[in-house]
């Protein structure tokens, strides 16, 4: 038998061993969290209560980082599940913080998961971080982070902040 062959066989084994591993044990780690959909007709289900939605964060230098923090209460009788939080920019990011747990940054680039449901009458904090710096302009701007909820009259939150870049 050749070296070559030999290098070859190698070679294959290891793509072979490595490939087999990763799909064997990719996503062992990741627990799959079931969202449970309500109706508008349910009378028992979970509501989002959200008293604002826009934060004007004023004046800000490009090379500076501010953060607005919004407030969901659930106030109806079921768990509210919050999931699949985004942005609309590189430059914005939501973080997800409940019961003195915070969650990682979720962006444009790295939608979540679903976060542990929010129990009937308690709140969760959404907190939405602009850093200008990473995608810089002037002037004014509009930023939005999204979440979906498994409340049916409000599946979708839109968290905005303005700001006036200098």
């Amino acid at each position: 038998m050749s070296t070559r062959n030999i290098i070859i066989g190698l070679l294959l084994f290891s793509v072979i061993f490595v490939g087999g591993g990763y799909l064997l044990f990719a996503g062992e780690n990741k627990a799959e969290v079931k969202v449970v959909t309500y109706s508008f007709r349910d009378k028992d289900r979970p509501a989002a209560e959200v008293e604002k939605t826009l934060v004007d964060l004023g004046n800000i230098r490009v090379s500076d980082q501010k953060v607005a923090t919004f407030t969901i209460k659930n106030v109806g009788t079921r768990p509210l599940q919050i999931s699949r939080m985004s942005s609309s920019c590189h430059c914005t990011v939501g973080q997800f913080l409940y019961q003195g747990k915070s969650s990682g940054e979720y962006g444009m680039s790295s939608v979540s998961d679903t976060f542990p449901a929010v129990a009937t009458n308690t709140e969760a904090t959404v907190k939405v971080i602009y850093r200008p710096y990473i995608m810089p302009v002037y002037g004014p701007v509009e930023r939005e982070v999204y979440v979906m909820t498994n409340d049916p009259s409000k599946p979708k939150i839109i968290f905005q902040v303005t700001a006036n870049v200098k």
